[in-house]
Parts: C-alpha cells; sequence; structure tokens
C-alpha cells in the first residue's frame, strides 16, 4: 500500500471544484493508495505525464479536460504528495 499525503489547501480546494472533478480525484487516489502510481498511468483517462520547466521531477493526471492532479512520488519512503489541483494551462 501506498501512502498518500495532500498538501493542507487540497481540502479546502476540492470544496470549490466542480463534484465531478472531486469524484474522479477520490478515484485516482484509491487507485494510487492500492496499487500505486504505475497503475494510474496505465489508465489513458488520466492521461499520466512527466511535467517539464519549473515542475520537473512532478507528474500531472488528468481529472478533467481542464483540471490535473500535480502530484510527486518519493520512493524512499513510498509517498506520493500531492501538490495541488488546478486548472489546465496552456
Amino acid at each position: 500500500m501506498w501512502h498518500i499525503k495532500e498538501h493542507r489547501d487540497i481540502g479546502r480546494i476540492c470544496r470549490r471544484l466542480p463534484v465531478a472533478v472531486v469524484k474522479k480525484y477520490e478515484l485516482w487516489k484509491d487507485i494510487v493508495f492500492r496499487h500505486g502510481p504505475e497503475k494510474a498511468r496505465e489508465f489513458p483517462g488520466f492521461h499520466d505525464e512527466k511535467l517539464k520547466g519549473k515542475r520537473k521531477g512532478q507528474r500531472s493526471s488528468r481529472l478533467s479536460l481542464q483540471y490535473r492532479v500535480i502530484y510527486k512520488v518519493e520512493r524512499d519512503t513510498v509517498t506520493v504528495y500531492v501538490l495541488e489541483i488546478t486548472p489546465h494551462e496552456d
């Protein structure tokens, strides 16, 4: 089992998000908790990808066309840090 740590603002952010986005985030968390982030990458709907630039070392999974969950995997402690849920920037 994996540990998922969320940034302290995630709860507040989720209260402002559309219900469908929060449900998809909960599904993503459940998959990552049980099977790890590699398993979430197998689902094409999440379109998981490595980020570049100032977000190098972080990953993004799609929750909707607009929203992404940004996270970082720390393998030493088998922990996923959810940094933010944000609208996608072009």
